[in-house]
């Protein structure tokens, strides 16, 4: 093993990753344009989600004919 050279696979870059180069944000960090958030990331696979408003519980939930309800 010759020490100026660094072994096979070892990280020759020792500055920090570039924004560029980060993993992606996680799902409940990304921005949507004009605040639009897709049903696949809210029903996450689901057919229902509850959600909590000023104290109050509301179910929303896709229907058989891929509808959205709102019920409280």
């Amino acid at each position: 093993m010759n020490p100026d050279q660094p072994e096979a696979g070892a990280d020759t870059m020792r500055t920090p990753p570039s924004s560029s180069s980060r993993l992606p944000a996680e799902p409940r960090q990304r921005v949507f344009p004009s605040d639009v958030i897709p049903t696949s990331l809210l029903f996450q696979g689901h057919q229902e989600i509850l959600i909590s408003h000023q104290g109050e519980h509301y179910r929303l939930r896709i229907t058989k004919n891929d509808k959205l309800i709102l019920t409280k």
